[in-house]
Formats: C-alpha cells, structure tokens, sequence
C-alpha cells in the first residue's frame, strides 16, 4: 500500500515526525520532490537530527530510503546527511538514488544568491540552495541527469555547452567570475563516485514492491501554499508540493496512492516572504514562536526565525482539499496550552466581503483575517495517550477546527517525540 505524507500549509506543520512515526510501519520511504533547502526536524532515541534530503525514515534498519526522480539532488549535501546520522550511532541507511533524478551543481547555488542580491529588496527569501536556477535548467532540458555521469562522451560535450549559456549571464547581468568547462567536468566525476553505488532503476524497483505488496511512504517537502501552480505564486518553491506529484517524482500509476496523510498545525508558521492572512507580530509572536516546536520555531535548514501566526481555517481547507487528505494529522497542540484565549482564522475580508475559499494571491495581499476566539486549556496534555483524557477546551478546539476545514483529524500529536501521539478513530 502506498501512503503520502504531505503538508496542508507554508511547510514545517511536523512532517518529518509524522514520517518517521509512520516508518515503523514502512518498507520503503521516498522523497519525491524539492530539495535540501527545507528540513525536517526529528525527536527519537538516537537523539535530535535536521534532515534535509534523506527521507525521514533512515533511523529504522527495516526500511530502504529512496531518493525518486522529483528531488533535486545535492549530493555532497546527501552524503554529509549520510554521515552526520552515522556519526550520531544510526547503522548505515539502505539508499537508492533515482538514476533519473537530476543533479544540483555548484553553479545554481551561485546563481540563486547573486539573483537574490540583484533582486535586493524584491527577493524571493530563497535559501540559496539553488532549488530554482535547478529546477529552471530541469525544465529548460540543460540539467544533468544522474544516468548521463555514466556517458562521458556526452558529459564532456554538454559541459562546454552549458558554460557558454550561463557565462552570457555571469558576464553581462551579474558581473560574476565565469565557469569554466573543465572544473564542471570534475565536479560531476567527484559526484559520479559518491553516487555510483547507489543508483537504481527506481520506478522499476517500486513497481516490483508494490506488486509484492509493500509498505511504501512518500514524503512530500514544504506544503500545499508553496505549491508552483497551487500557491501563493510568486512566493513559491519550484517543485510541486502535492501528494498527486508524488506519483510523477517517484515513478509510479497515481491510482497506488490509497492514503493521504495531510500534515497541519495547530497554529500557522511560515519562512520565507509572502502573504501571510493571520499572521502576528510583536510580543505575542515571540511567545508563540519561543515556546513552538522543540525549541521553538526556528527554520530547520536555515535557522531563520519564523513568521507566526493563529491557525488558518481558510488555507488549511484549501491545502488539505488541494492534496486530496484522507486524514489529517494536527500537530504541536501541546504548545497552546499557556493560552487563556485562542483565536482562530475562520474568514478573509476582501473589499469588504467575506470569503472561506482561499483567493489568488493579489487577492490575497488583500485580506485581512476575520477571528473567532476559543477559550483555552491552561494546562499541559503531554503524555496523554487518549484522546477523551484531553482537557474538553482542547478537544473543543480541534473539533471546531475540524469542523472549519472538513477534513478527518485522525492522529494528533502532543509533543515532539516519536510516541506523542492521539489517534483518534473516526
């Protein structure tokens, strides 16, 4: 059977641990999309890990660990994941790695942080990962994919071409040092050899489990609001981010995927620019944000404080209906629990009307959010395991909620470890 795990939002909702909860029960877990530009934050016995490009299932020895055709790979990046996990006392992963998936070069980081400094105060708040100069060259067919490291009479032609196109660029728009063919040569033979014993016809290989009926995750990055066509365009990452991608990034038929697990938390976060409905500032913020995650909201690539805010009926119906969510999973309500009041996001005013369907976006830098305020718990539920031990403020509050978004809240999640979870039978 194959699952997704995907986000209802602007991405960090609690993805990684949901992933790595649901692991236990995985044989095979893939990335289909995006790349290490985000990070998934995990709690388990091994200790405290930021993952950004391994799947969040490589702490358990059953499972094998795919990187699909979707994901922009970064392979020095991969491996010193790789490493680093190991380190910690982690045995070895099982990785494959998509021989179709495409290769982040040094040359995207370069041209994502001189693009942003040109763009200066009209940047996207890229984490200059070179996640869109890849995903422009992946569309434009000048990408390197990683079953052409293994041609290297192509290798050796292609190189010169793609210096001459992006030195046009380099010279005459960002007065930057130029490329040079035989340095991308050996950047892609080092990456030839950290990647070799790892490449793997990966639609094939799924194709084979899912006929012998394994267990098979996708995770998704990021969430349904950064989507390219779906969200908050411009503002936006350069994959997509929904569950039916998934079928397209790992190789497989979008019929196999049978569940949706839709991540959404228990309050809004974002990183990056963009509009931002119910967002709060100030002091409150910082509370919010000091007391958010295990130890607070802070971006797990970047490090970067996050945008705060109160859960947002209107985006989070409109992501868990644009990934198709057969359940959702609500996240961090455990942080809440210093609120006398909760206010929740349950409209948009726009020119003086009210929506509960999310706009585009130059509608969207429009609204203003219209709140209902729900008492709060004032007490702390981590280690409760069921869901009628939950104070009755608290389960009126993700009733109301689910009632907003209409979608099952099936599994919530009171604290950041692996087993701080309430499921709750619909």
């Amino acid at each position: 059977m194959v699952k997704a795990v995907v986000g209802a939002n602007w991405g960090d909702e609690g993805k990684g641990k949901i992933t790595d909860m649901l692991g236990k029960e995985s044989d095979i877990i893939v990335r289909f999309q995006g790349g290490a530009n985000a990070g998934h934050t995990i709690v388990n016995d091994y200790g405290k890990f930021a993952l950004h490009t391994l799947p969040s299932g490589v702490f358990y020895d059953h499972t094998t660990s795919i990187i699909g055709n979707g994901v922009a790979l970064d392979i020095p990046k991969l491996f010193g994941e790789i490493q680093s996990i190991v380190e910690k006392g982690v045995p070895a992963p099982k990785i494959l790695v998509s021989d179709r998936a495409q290769i982040v070069m040094s040359y995207h980081k370069l041209f994502d942080a001189y693009e942003e400094e040109r763009l200066a105060g009209k940047s996207f708040g890229s984490t200059k990962s070179g996640i869109a100069p890849f995903y422009s060259d992946k569309y434009a067919k000048i990408g390197f994919q990683v079953s052409e490291l293994f041609d290297d009479d192509l290798l050796k032609e292609k190189v010169v071409r793609i210096a001459e196109q992006k030195n046009v660029l380099l010279e005459h728009l960002y007065h930057k040092p130029l490329l040079n063919p035989d340095d991308l040569y050996n950047e892609l033979m080092e990456y030839k050899k950290m990647v070799e014993p790892y490449v793997c016809n990966v639609s094939l290989f799924l194709h084979n489990a899912i006929k012998e009926g394994k267990n098979i995750l996708l995770e998704g990055q990021l969430g349904s609001l950064k989507d390219p066509d779906h969200g908050i365009y411009p503002m936006v990452t350069s994959s997509s981010t929904l569950a039916a991608y998934g079928a397209i990034g790992a190789g497989i038929p979008p019929y196999e995927i049978k569940q949706i697990i839709t991540v959404c938390k228990a309050y809004s976060s974002a990183v990056g620019a963009g509009a931002f409905v119910s967002e709060i500032f100030g002091d409150e913020a910082d509370e919010l944000r000091k007391r958010g995650g295990d130890g607070g909201e802070f971006g797990a690539t970047t490090g970067r404080p996050r945008r705060m805010g109160w859960f947002d009926c209107v985006a989070s119906k409109y992501g868990c209906r644009m990934q198709g969510a057969t359940d959702v999973a609500f996240t961090v309500l455990d942080v809440l629990g210093y609120l006398e009041e909760i206010p929740v996001c349950v409209g948009y005013e726009i020119n003086g009307e009210v929506t509960t369907e999310f706009p585009v976006t130059h509608l969207l830098e429009k609204a203003k959010p219209v709140y209902k305020v729900l008492p709060g718990w004032k007490e702390d539920i981590r280690g409760i395991k069921k869901y009628e031990d939950l104070p009755e403020n608290c389960r009126k509050y993700i009733e109301f909620i689910e009632e907003q978004i209409g979608y099952p809240i099936t599994m919530v999640s009171n604290g950041p470890g692996r087993d701080d979870i309430i499921y709750r039978n619909k």
